[in-house]
Parts: structure tokens; C-alpha cells; sequence
């Protein structure tokens, strides 16, 4: 459980705000870009412990048993949960970052170091994560290279 302190405003929390992408479930708090420090872990959780400063994107929970979870491609997994105007697997609403808590999977949050503001961090869960992803995944991510997105 994170206590959010921060989230970011993107624009694909208006569009579900307004219906654009197909029907909201009413009443829904938007937000995908959240920053927080963590108040409660689950027994087997090992990535954070309270106190931690974390981060969470889009999504808070895939089944981690299909074939896209085993190939490291989370967010195409049918189970998804998102963070917002989506339905925990205990039938719970997943509330976004406006509200005051999240819950999330540890392997869909990420760990924010202390030396980095927890304001201007939140921001870089949608677009920083979307563009430094694929970096990373290709090996881009080294020192020294130079790299423009179009």
C-alpha cells in the first residue's frame, strides 16, 4: 500500500474522465502517475518495506501465470488490472492517483531514489517510463549515448 503524495496530470485522464475510450465505471478517480511513500507490504512482498519511497504507472496487477507475463510483457496480459476505472481481482475499484492510497503489485512499482523529488518524479511515470522502456529493453540505456525521440 502506497500513501500517495504526488500524482501527475496526463491527458488520457480526461479522456476517461469524459468516456472517449468507452464507458467509464462512475465513479472513477483518474491518475497514473503517482508518487508515494509505502505505509503497508504483504507477507511476501521483498522490494519495499514501509517507509520506502515508491512509484507507480499505468498498470498495478497482471496474473504473472500467462504467456505474455512469462515473456516480460505485462501489459498485454488479458487479466490486466490498471491503475484506474478498472476492477482489483478481489472486486475492489482500482483508484488512480487523486485518491489517497494505492494498491499495487511490487513488480508494477517501482523504487524512487531519495535524492529525487517526489514532485517532479510523478510526471515521469507515463511519458519518461513509455519513452525510457523500449531503451532499455534494446540495450540503449548505456552512458554516453545520444538519443533523440521524433
Amino acid at each position: 500500500m502506497i500513501k500517495i503524495t504526488h500524482a501527475g496530470m496526463c491527458h488520457s485522464d480526461l479522456h476517461t474522465i469524459k468516456g472517449d475510450w468507452g464507458p467509464a465505471k462512475y465513479p472513477v478517480v483518474p491518475g497514473h502517475e503517482i508518487v508515494g511513500i509505502v505505509t503497508d507490504v504483504g507477507a511476501d512482498v521483498t522490494k519495499f518495506k514501509p517507509g520506502d519511497r515508491a512509484g507507480v504507472g499505468v498498470f498495478v496487477q497482471t496474473c504473472r501465470e500467462c504467456g505474455m507475463c512469462k515473456q516480460g510483457e505485462d501489459i498485454f496480459c488479458p487479466k490486466i488490472v490498471y491503475t484506474y476505472n478498472s476492477t482489483q481481482y478481489d472486486g475492489t475499484p482500482a483508484q488512480g492517483g487523486y485518491s489517497t492510497h494505492v494498491l499495487a503489485d511490487e513488480t508494477h512499482s517501482f523504487t524512487i531514489p531519495t535524492n529525487l523529488d517526489l514532485a517532479g518524479v510523478a510526471p515521469l511515470l507515463c511519458a519518461g517510463i513509455t519513452t525510457f522502456s523500449p531503451y532499455k529493453d534494446h540495450g540503449l540505456d548505456k552512458p554516453g549515448l545520444k538519443i533523440g525521440v521524433v
